[in-house]
C-alpha cells in the first residue's frame, strides 16, 4: 500500500509540471467595428542646388593700330593692346520637384556691350529709371515649371534663341562672334511654353518684351514660334520672331518687324562638323520697307583629341526705307553691308579649359572702323571712323566649372 501511494503522488507531480510548462494560447483580438485607414502625406521634395560658372579673358592686337584702341562693331572683343576680362559669370540653379530656378550673374565687357541696346526709360516719384546700368550684371534669371504631358513653362530673362551662337564662348567654335550674332538680339524677357513634338522635334511658343528689352520700349509684346530638332549628329532650328520693335513715338511709326531664322549644325564624322545659318527680315514702316539678309558658314575639324581648327565666313546686308527724302533709322549698322572671315585654333589642355588663337578680317561698305590717328576724343567730340576694314589677332582663354 505504501509503495502504491508514492507512485500516485509522483504521477500527480509530473502531470502538474507538464501542465505548467505549456505556453498560453495565442488570442488574436478582433478588430474594432470601424478601423480607420491612416495615409501619411508624401514628404516634400528636397531642393538641390547646382553652382557653376565661367571666366573669359583675352589679349588682342588690332593690326590697324587705332589710336583710340577700339576694335569697332566687333561685339565683345573690342579693345586693342590690353588684357581684357570679357566676362566672369556665376551660374546658380535650384531644383525642387517640377520647379527649376536659374540665375546667372556676370561682369565684364560682354554684358556691358550687349546691354547698350537696352531701352533707357525715365522714372518718377517712387518709380526707378530703367536702363543698361541697372540690368547689365544679369545674364539669365528664369523660373521653369515641368507641367504634365512634358509641357515646360518658363518665365524671366532669357538669352536669345535666335541663331546657333551663344553668349558663353565655350559653347561656340570661335572666340569672337559673327556679325549675325552681334547684330541680332542677344536677350529677351517674357514667358514661353515648350513641348516635344516627336521625332526629335521640340516646339516653343513665346511672348517677349521685344529685342534686347528687359523693360519694353513700347506697349506691344513680341511673339516667337520655333521648332528645334536634335539628334546625336544634328542640331537644327527654324524660328519666327515678330513684333513692333521701334520705341513709342518713333517717326517710323508702329511698324511690325518680321524675322525668320534657320540653322543646321551637322557632324559629318568624328573629325569634321559643319554649320550653316541664315537670317532674313523685313519691317514695313512710315518711310517704306526696311529689311536685311544675312548668312554664315562654319567648319570645325578635330586635329587631335585636344586640338581643333575652325573657319567662319559671314555676310550681313541691310537696306533702309527711304521715301520722299525721308530715311528710316537703320536697324543694325551705319553701313549697307558688313562681312568677316575668321580662323581659329583651339587647344584644350585639360577639362574645363580652352585656349584659342584667332585671326579675323572685317570689311564694310563704308568707313565704320578705326585705323591710325583717329579724330575725336570720344567725349566732347565722338570718334570719327576712318577705315572700311580691320584685322585682329586675339589670344583668348576660357575656363569653366
Amino acid at each position: 500500500m505504501k509503495a502504491r501511494s508514492w507512485l500516485v503522488v509522483i504521477c500527480l507531480g509530473v502531470g502538474s509540471t507538464l501542465a505548467a510548462a505549456q505556453p498560453d494560447p495565442i488570442v488574436t483580438p478582433e478588430p474594432p467595428a470601424t478601423s480607420p485607414t491612416v495615409t501619411k502625406p508624401e514628404a516634400p521634395a528636397k531642393p538641390t542646388i547646382t553652382i557653376g560658372g565661367y571666366l573669359e579673358t583675352h589679349y588682342q592686337l588690332n593690326l590697324r593700330r587705332p589710336s583710340n584702341q577700339i576694335t569697332a562693331l566687333r561685339g565683345f572683343d573690342n579693345r586693342d593692346r590690353t588684357f581684357t576680362l570679357a566676362n566672369a559669370a556665376l551660374d546658380v540653379k535650384g531644383e525642387r520637384g517640377p520647379l527649376t530656378a536659374r540665375l546667372i550673374l556676370q561682369v565684364g565687357t560682354t554684358g556691358s556691350t550687349y546691354y547698350l541696346a537696352e531701352p533707357a526709360l525715365p522714372g518718377a516719384s517712387g518709380v526707378n529709371a530703367s536702363g543698361s546700368e541697372l540690368w547689365k550684371y544679369l545674364q539669365t534669371a528664369t523660373l521653369a515649371y515641368q507641367a504634365p504631358k512634358a509641357i515646360l513653362v518658363e518665365a524671366g530673362l532669357f538669352l536669345s534663341p535666335i541663331g546657333p551662337e551663344v553668349i558663353p564662348i565655350k559653347d561656340n567654335w570661335s572666340y569672337s562672334r559673327s556679325n549675325l550674332f552681334f547684330g541680332l538680339p542677344a536677350y529677351h524677357t517674357g514667358a514661353r511654353v515648350s513641348r516635344p513634338l516627336g521625332g526629335g522635334w521640340t516646339g516653343t511658343f513665346a511672348l517677349y518684351s521685344g529685342w534686347n528689352s528687359v523693360v519694353d520700349n513700347n506697349r506691344t509684346p513680341s511673339v516667337a514660334v520655333s521648332a528645334l530638332y536634335t539628334s546625336p549628329s544634328t542640331t537644327a532650328q527654324v524660328l519666327y520672331f515678330g513684333g513692333n520693335e521701334r520705341a513709342s513715338g518713333a517717326p517710323e511709326g508702329k511698324a511690325w518687324r518680321h524675322l525668320l531664322d534657320a540653322y543646321a549644325q551637322v557632324a559629318i564624322n568624328d573629325e569634321l562638323s559643319l554649320l550653316v545659318h541664315g537670317d532674313v527680315g523685313a519691317e514695313r514702316n512710315t518711310f517704306g520697307t526696311s529689311g536685311w539678309a544675312a548668312g554664315q558658314v562654319q567648319a570645325k575639324y578635330q586635329l587631335t583629341p585636344k586640338l581643333y581648327a575652325a573657319l567662319r565666313g559671314d555676310y550681313f546686308r541691310e537696306w533702309v526705307a527711304d521715301d520722299s527724302g525721308m530715311t528710316a533709322s537703320a536697324i543694325f549698322w551705319p553701313t549697307e553691308w558688313m562681312a568677316s572671315g575668321t580662323a581659329t585654333l583651339a587647344l584644350a589642355p585639360t577639362d574645363g579649359l580652352s585656349i584659342r588663337l584667332e585671326y579675323r578680317h572685317d570689311q564694310a561698305n563704308d568707313d565704320v572702323f578705326f585705323a591710325g590717328d583717329v579724330a575725336g576724343d570720344g567725349a566732347a567730340m565722338p570718334f570719327v571712323p576712318d577705315n572700311d576694314q580691320q584685322d585682329t589677332i586675339t589670344l583668348g582663354a576660357v575656363a569653366w566649372f
